[in-house]
C-alpha cells in the first residue's frame, strides 16, 4: 500500500522524491489536490475515501493504515484542522455542503496558538438512523467533542447551517451547567419558514430585486444562444451519492429546526453583499438572544469564506482573542 500510495504522491506533487511522513499540507497540498488524491486512491485500490481524511492521515505512512483497516468503519466526525500547543481548542462547524475542506484557507490566517478542530457532516448516526435534525447532529458532535474536551468552556464557531448547530450544542451544554466560552455564527439563519412573516416578505422583495438585477443583463444575450443552438440551461452539480444523502439530510434538518431563545451571548459575523438569507441580521436573531453581537465582513454567503477568508480569519481572530484572553 505504501508503493502504490508513494507513486500516486510523486506524481501529484510532480516531484521525484517523498518521503512516507511528509506532511501533505507542508508539501503544498490544498484541496483541489486532496481530491484528485482520493480519486487515485479509488481506483488503485477500490476504496471511495472523503477527500477531508486527508485531516485524519495526512502522510504516506498515516494513509496506508487507514486504507488497511476494515472497510465500513465509522470514523470520527472530528476532524484536526491545525493544531496548537495551549487548551483549550476551537471547534469549526460545517455548512450544508457537510464538508470541513471548506475551512482550508480560513484556518490558515487563524492565528492563536490554540487547536481548531472542524466537524464534519455524518450522514447516519452510531446506530445507522439517518441525521435529519440539527438535535441530532448536536449530539453527535457534542460525543465526539467531549472526547477531547470533557468541560468547558467551550468555544464554537458555526458557518451557515453550522451556526445552528453550534447554537443547539450551545443550548445542551448550559441546560447541564456547562460554560460557553464563545459562540460565533457566521452568516446563519434558520429556514425563511421559521422568519417572521414581515421578514419572510422582505426577504422575498429582496430576492427578486436582485435576481432582476443579476438576470437583466443577460437575457438578450441568452435568447440571442438559445437561437444559434449554443444555450444550454444550468445543470445541478453532480455528487457522490453519500454526499448527497448528507446534504438533503442537512436541508431537511434546516427546514426542521425552531431556534430556542438563548441565555447566553451571540457574536453574529454576517456578509456583506446578502444573497439568499435577510440582509440584517437582528431582527432574526435578537429576539432569540440574551446578547448579541453583529460584525460584517466583504463579500456574500459563500465569497466570505472562499475569497475574502483572510478579513473572515480576522475578526474571528478578535473574537476568539478576546474570549480566551479578554483582549479585543
Amino acid at each position: 500500500m505504501i508503493d502504490t500510495l508513494t507513486v500516486i504522491w510523486r506524481r501529484l506533487f510532480e516531484q521525484p522524491s517523498i518521503g512516507i511522513h511528509e506532511n501533505f499540507f507542508e508539501l503544498g497540498g490544498n484541496p483541489s489536490l486532496a481530491v484528485r488524491l482520493f480519486d487515485e486512491i479509488t481506483h488503485a485500490c477500490g476504496w471511495e475515501l472523503p477527500p477531508m481524511m486527508i485531516y485524519q492521515a495526512p502522510t504516506i505512512a498515516e494513509l496506508a493504515v487507514l486504507l488497511e483497516q476494515p472497510r465500513g468503519q465509522r470514523l470520527s466526525p472530528l476532524v484536526l484542522l491545525k493544531p496548537g500547543a495551549k487548551k483549550p481548542p476551537a471547534f469549526l462547524v460545517h455548512g450544508i455542503g457537510g464538508s470541513v475542506m471548506e475551512f482550508f484557507d480560513l484556518v490558515r490566517h487563524l492565528s492563536l496558538p490554540h487547536p481548531v478542530y472542524g466537524l464534519q457532516a455524518q450522514e447516519i448516526d452510531d446506530a445507522g438512523r439517518p441525521l435529519e435534525s440539527i438535535e441530532d447532529m448536536a449530539r453527535v458532535f457534542l460525543e465526539a467533542i467531549r472526547r477531547v474536551q470533557p468541560t468547558g468552556p467551550y468555544f464554537f464557531i458555526g458557518y451557515s447551517l453550522g451556526g445552528l448547530v453550534t447554537l443547539e450544542m450551545a443550548q445542551r451544554l448550559l441546560s447541564s451547567g456547562e460554560k460557553i466560552g464563545l459562540l460565533t455564527m457566521v452568516d446563519s439563519y434558520p429556514h425563511a419558514s421559521r422568519l417572521s412573516w414581515e421578514q419572510r416578505v422582505r426577504l422575498l422583495l429582496c430576492r427578486t430585486g436582485r435576481r432582476a438585477a443579476i438576470l437583466l443583463p443577460f437575457l438578450g444575450r441568452r435568447r440571442h444562444l438559445r437561437g444559434t443552438g449554443l444555450y444550454k440551461p444550468p445543470q445541478a452539480a453532480a455528487f457522490a451519492p453519500s454526499m448527497q444523502r448528507t446534504r438533503d439530510n442537512a436541508y431537511t434538518a434546516l427546514k426542521r429546526y425552531q431556534p430556542r431563545f438563548y441565555e447566553g451571548r451571540i457574536t453574529f459575523v454576517r456578509a456583506e453583499s446578502p444573497t439568499s438569507f435577510p440582509d440584517n441580521p437582528i431582527p432574526v436573531w435578537a429576539r432569540l438572544a440574551a446578547d448579541f453581537e453583529v460584525e460584517t465582513v466583504p463579500g456574500d454567503h459563500l465569497g466570505m469564506l472562499t475569497v475574502h477568508y483572510e478579513q473572515l480569519a480576522s475578526v474571528l481572530n478578535c473574537h476568539l482573542r478576546g474570549a480566551l484572553y479578554g483582549i479585543k
